[in-house]
């Protein structure tokens, strides 16, 4: 791969950081925090907070919360490539939930096991040049040059 070549990586993982996140928001985040936020503010009915009940979980509300704003928060820091790790783990919290209730229920886990990969990946790995955690890395190592040689 010569020089001119060497930015299609970056590229490749801009692309598909926005597409994972656009479609995790889109067909996921969005509905769980707008409903949410109606539950919350307005005191709507959530059906999501039944659900997650009956998964299992003492306190459903909270943690209906708690996957509303991680799919719809980690999506939106995985899409931007801001504290991409952080949102990463979000994501993949709320996954590993996704996939072992397909898993004992109806056998459809390819979605969430998708999604939960997306997230390792980038809890793993660098979210490429085209980030705002590699403008500010790029940032900071400049400030701290100029620090040290001033």
């Amino acid at each position: 791969m010569t020089e001119k070549d060497s930015r299609w990586p970056d590229i490749s993982l801009l692309l598909f950081r926005v597409a994972a996140g656009a479609m995790l928001i889109y067909f996921h985040g969005w509905g769980k925090i707008a409903s949410g936020y109606a539950n919350v503010i307005h005191g709507e009915e959530w059906g999501f907070i039944g659900f997650v009940a009956s998964i299992g979980f003492p306190a459903a509300r909270f943690f209906a919360l708690c996957a509303a704003i991680s799919e719809f928060l980690g999506s939106l820091l995985l899409i931007a490539g801001f504290f991409t790790r952080y949102g990463s783990m979000m994501l993949s919290a709320t996954m590993v939930v996704a996939v072992y209730y397909h898993a004992r229920n109806d056998g459809r886990i390819e979605l969430a096991a998708l999604y939960l990969l997306v997230g390792m990946l980038f809890t793993f790995i660098s979210p490429g040049r085209y980030s705002v955690d590699e403008w500010i890395g790029n940032r900071s190592k400049a400030t701290e040059a100029a620090v040290l040689t001033a």
